[in-house]
Formats: structure tokens, C-alpha cells, sequence
């Protein structure tokens, strides 16, 4: 089972965050900066630790370069994922359908 969701980036932030929605992302804040993949790693701590999986089971699927991205998160269910994020107000958006 794997769960994709939509981010929105801000690297070089001054502390690690997961600061709520913007539109139909999820909002993260690393203070790794954008070179030589520092941030996108520190994207994929951050979510693994927020949601209590190892490391391994969270990547980023597509945006690499890009501020909006798409992070893949495999060994939970959508609703498992969605309860463990800190903003639970938000109803199911940014989470991509499942891969067919």
C-alpha cells in the first residue's frame, strides 16, 4: 500500500516544519538548503519522523527540482497517514488517487 501526497517546499527555512495547508498541499518547511538534494532529504526525515515510519518508506516521486513536489509514503493506509499529520482539519485534500 502507498499513499502520495502533495507538498509545497520552502527550503532554507529557519526551523523544520510541517506548517499546515496551502491550497491542496501540505506545506513544509526544512532548513536544509535546495543544493545537491540537502532539502529533499531533510523533506523525507521530517515526514518519516512525523509519521512514525522509517526513512525508506517515505521518497519524493516527482519534483525534485521543483518547490511543489509529490511525496510517496508506503506501509500506511490514507487514513493512518492523514491522522498522523498535524493539521487533521483539512478532509483528504492533497493526497493523490492510488497508483493503479
Amino acid at each position: 500500500m502507498t499513499v502520495q501526497v502533495l507538498i509545497k517546499v520552502s527550503a532554507g527555512a529557519s526551523r523544520n516544519a510541517i506548517t499546515g495547508w496551502l491550497g491542496d498541499r501540505l506545506k513544509i518547511s526544512v532548513n536544509a538548503p535546495r543544493e545537491k538534494g540537502r532539502a529533499n532529504k531533510a523533506v523525507e526525515k521530517l515526514i518519516a519522523k512525523t509519521l512514525g515510519v522509517p526513512g525508506r518508506d517515505v521518497s519524493i516521486v516527482s519534483g525534485l527540482t521543483s518547490t511543489d513536489k509529490t511525496v510517496e509514503i508506503r506501509c500506511l493506509e490514507k487514513d493512518r497517514v492523514f491522522a498522523r499529520l498535524p493539521d487533521r482539519t483539512a478532509s483528504s485534500k492533497g493526497f493523490c488517487p492510488e497508483p493503479s
